[in-house]
């Protein structure tokens, strides 16, 4: 008898093979829909210590179907996400030309180029009540000597060394100040942030306004921070909103013998023949704040930065939307301190949250709104950008 091994063309093992399969997904599909099944799976699982990686393994592929169909929706939502920060960034543009001319009358305040009238300085302080009472007991006795001083007090036009005391009130810039900065920072005369124009990559620019002095020519000193808003293509579900991930500084014109970037040292030579000995100088980077004008470039040749130029540029990105974030928008009250003692409240209040939060998981957490940096219309001389 004939071997009949094939059936119209197809060999039999094959089709046992499919039949078998075929089955075996029936028997897995009511498996897994008997609830008595599930529960002594899940069971196993919660008695069993494992990682949420070690636990996908352990799911049905059947299931595993599933989360990647939800992983490529989640993709879906970054992208959404990144366009509802592009519009962010748009309404940001808008509201800057809103704020702008309460800038320019608050540079026109600091410089003294307007003296403030007296409903614009009147100002109602906390303790307004005390001081008054204060005030009432003593002003009878002291009404001829106060005269007296205040002829004598002086009247400094505007309100001198405003940008500089900020400065020196916020510990991440005064860390960079050097003692010798500081005769240049007192004639800082205004921080301004300018938003990229519609169309335009995201970024924004720090601009730094001088008035004449004698250490270099510009007027206007720039940082350039370039941003991101999409998603990693390598790793989507990393995106948190815009980030920063590149900056420009520009060219400062040191007059000559006062770049403070610099320092110059002498360093003795011996000749190899003769054993004559000669001094030279050379010039070698030097601490300065001014180095913020002349960042490290961000690697964008697939070469990874070492692990110091990695940190330098973290800590210069943070400081760059620092200034947009808080100092810019908020000067004034960096100027008095009274920010930085919002910030310390702040985090002394999250730390004692956590302590509560052991104890109780209901505790609620609050929102820290920020105020939006603000742009710049007019353009005046700038440094020439790097």
């Amino acid at each position: 008898m004939a071997d009949n091994s094939f059936s119209d063309g197809v060999p039999s093992d094959a089709l046992e093979a499919a039949k078998n399969a075929s089955n075996t997904e029936k028997l897995t599909d009511q498996v897994m829909q008997n609830p008595q099944v599930l529960a002594a799976l899940q069971e196993r699982l919660d008695n069993v210590s494992h990682t949420p990686s070690s636990y996908i393994e352990t799911l049905p592929k059947a299931v595993k179907r599933r989360i990647n169909a939800l992983k490529q929706l989640q993709v879906k939502c970054a992208h959404i996400e990144a366009k509802f920060y592009e519009e962010v960034h748009d309404l940001e543009r808008k509201y800057a030309a809103l704020y702008q001319p309460l800038f320019d009358k608050r540079r026109e305040f600091i410089t003294g180029d307007v003296e403030p009238t007296d409903a614009e300085s009147e100002w109602h302080s906390e303790n307004e009540e005390e001081d008054k009472l204060a005030g009432d007991v003593k002003s009878k006795a002291v009404i001829a000597e106060k005269e007296v001083a205040t002829a004598e007090e002086p009247n400094p036009k505007g309100i001198p060394e405003f940008w500089f005391t900020i400065f020196r009130n916020v510990d991440m810039l005064s860390e960079l100040v050097q003692e010798y900065d500081e005769p240049i920072l007192k004639h800082l005369q205004d921080i301004k942030v300018k938003f990229s124009d519609p169309g335009q990559p995201m970024s924004f620019v720090l601009e730094f306004h001088f008035e004449p002095n004698d250490y270099f020519t510009n007027s206007v000193l720039t940082k350039t921070y370039k941003m991101k808003s999409e998603p990693d293509k390598a790793d989507p579900f990393s995106f948190e909103g815009p980030e920063i991930v590149d900056c420009d500084g520009c060219v400062i014109d040191w007059k000559k013998g006062k770049n403070v970037t610099v320092k110059t040292i002498k360093k003795k030579q011996k000749h190899k023949g003769r054993g004559t000995v000669r001094t030279i100088t050379k010039q070698v980077p030097n601490d300065s704040f001014f180095n913020f004008f002349s960042p490290l470039k961000a690697s964008g040749d697939g070469e990874s930065l070492d692990e110091d130029s990695e940190f330098t540029l973290a800590s210069d990105f943070e400081i760059g939307h620092f200034f947009r974030e808080r100092i810019v928008p908020r000067a004034v009250l960096y100027f008095t301190g009274e920010a930085i003692e919002d910030d310390d409240n702040f985090e002394e209040g999250e730390e004692g949250e956590e302590e509560e939060l052991e104890g109780d998981e209901e505790g609620e957490d609050e929102d820290d709104a920020e105020i939006n940096p603000k742009k710049e219309p007019s353009q005046p001389s700038e440094c020439k950008q790097q």
